[in-house]
């Protein structure tokens, strides 16, 4: 008797188990069905509401990638353009420098004191040929003239 109420106990669903006994016990037989001579008929209107949820779902897709996409496209060119204002600003500081520098190099004062330290001296008169003059008159032609050398004192 002890066999048969554990037989019929594994036999009823765990969720009908309780421990009070209710009526008649149920009994499940297992059976073996062989399917394999069936044949699956198509149906049309089942076909055609999975083509409509697939083209839905690569919709949806094709939407959900396409914001991904800009979304992060935006990013980087945040990340672009803070890059490319760092740069300018490098450049322009680099440049507010570089034009320092070329100021205080072209400082006449300066350029005398080196000069002087090398041995050049202030040119005599008569040294000088100015070349305004003839860059005025650009459409009469120059013509070229031979002149002597002059050699410098202490040379």
């Amino acid at each position: 008797m002890a066999a048969a109420a554990a037989a019929i106990r594994s036999a009823i669903p765990a969720a009908r188990r309780n421990t009070f006994f209710t009526g008649t016990p149920e009994i499940y037989f297992a059976k073996a069905i062989d399917n394999s001579r069936l044949v699956k008929v198509e149906d049309p209107r089942r076909n055609h509401e999975m083509r409509q949820f697939a083209t839905a779902l690569a919709v949806l897709f094709l939407l959900v990638f396409t914001y991904t996409w800009q979304h992060f496209r935006a990013i980087e060119y945040g990340y672009l353009n803070e890059s490319s204002k760092r740069t300018l600003n490098d450049l322009t500081e680099m440049n507010r420098a570089l034009r320092l520098e070329d100021a205080s190099l072209r400082d006449p004062e300066r350029i005398d004191v080196m000069a002087r330290r090398m041995g050049l001296v202030p040119p005599e008169p008569g040294q000088v040929i100015r070349m305004d003059s003839a860059a005025a008159d650009s459409n009469t032609p120059v013509m070229a003239s031979a002149e002597p050398a002059v050699a410098l004192p202490g040379q």
